[in-house]
């Protein structure tokens, strides 16, 4: 019988996930302390397992040369970052994965973060805190340009709640779902046509190693000063750095950070700042959407496919 460990809070926490997946693996390990477990914590935790449910740990080749029994790895979650698969390759450590399970939960925190930001929200709470009455001046999404950075299956859903605003909408990615786009009247444009036209821009791409640093000081300058960035992706598609001086400068009116480079990000500026509107990593943290993730990692655990299939994608 396999020995389950789930590294994940979310997913520990949760008592109808724990029962079912107590259900097909009497005797799985949870991560019942709350801990973010990583390197020798995270070791000492799956030591003794054959399979693991994972979502934002680190799996790299130190730490699977010290796991010799682990097989298989399912993803809570749907971004593979975190995992060095060519490492899981060279190990025979298998994968599941199945990518969309989130996918309307993250769609409805990036519209949720235009309309605030487009409306100057994160400015009115800071003033109100303050203790001042002051009305700035925001912006409809009605009849905006929407560029979506990404055109993957967050972004369709975004599409999707978009449909109301009648927004003209453009987007680029390196392998695009042509018919979709066509169907939807999405034009394909490249990133920085997208960036120069666009009111708001919403990151969906992975982070891999092309798309580390996607939106630098280059990029940001070429969006519209009105212009409001949001990322429910990736932290690490945005230079930080490069992002806090547009902001300043302004020469860009907001933006929606759901993904830092490093999490918690220890800059309180990006925290802090009147213009962001900062959240914690939390785009798939709904009830549905827990549920959805939960229940393809249980089933994942039972039919996870070669690392290197994942390589190829």
């Amino acid at each position: 019988m396999s020995l389950v460990a789930v590294a994940s809070r979310s997913f520990s926490q949760h008592a109808v996930l724990r029962a079912e997946l107590l259900a097909r693996h009497p005797g799985a390990r949870f991560n019942d302390a709350g801990a973010s477990l990583r390197d020798t914590a995270l070791i000492e935790f799956l030591d003794g397992c054959d399979k693991a449910v994972l979502a934002l740990e680190v799996i790299d080749d130190a730490l699977l040369a010290r796991l010799p029994g682990l097989k298989v790895i399912s993803k809570f979650g749907v971004g593979l970052d975190s995992f060095d698969l060519a490492a899981m390759a060279k190990h025979g450590v298998k994968l599941a994965w199945t990518p969309g399970s989130n996918s309307r939960s993250v769609a409805e925190l990036a519209l949720m973060m235009t309309l605030a930001l487009l409306r100057r929200l994160p400015e009115d709470q800071a003033d109100l805190r303050a203790g001042m009455w002051r009305q700035h001046k925001g912006s409809t999404l009605t009849g905006k340009t929407v560029g979506l950075v990404g055109l993957g299956a967050v972004a369709r859903e975004l599409v999707t709640l978009l449909a109301p605003f009648g927004v003209r909408l453009l987007a680029c990615d390196p392998a695009p779902d042509r018919a979709f786009a066509a169907e939807k009247g999405i034009a394909l444009l490249d990133l920085d046509d997208v960036l120069a036209q666009s009111d708001v821009v919403s990151l969906h791409a992975p982070l891999v190693s092309d798309t580390r640093g996607l939106i630098n000081a280059a990029r940001l300058a070429r969006m519209k000063p009105s212009a409001v960035l949001i990322n429910t992706a990736r932290g690490g598609l945005i230079d930080e750095t490069a992002l806090l001086a547009a902001l300043d400068a302004g020469r860009l009116a907001g933006a929606g950070l759901d993904g830092f480079a490093e999490e918690p990000p220890k800059d309180r500026r990006l925290l802090e700042h009147p213009k962001i509107l900062a959240t914690p990593h939390i785009g798939g943290s709904t009830e549905e959407a827990i549920l959805a993730m939960g229940r393809a990692a249980i089933a994942g655990l039972d039919c996870a496919r070669a690392a290197s299939e994942f390589l190829r994608r």
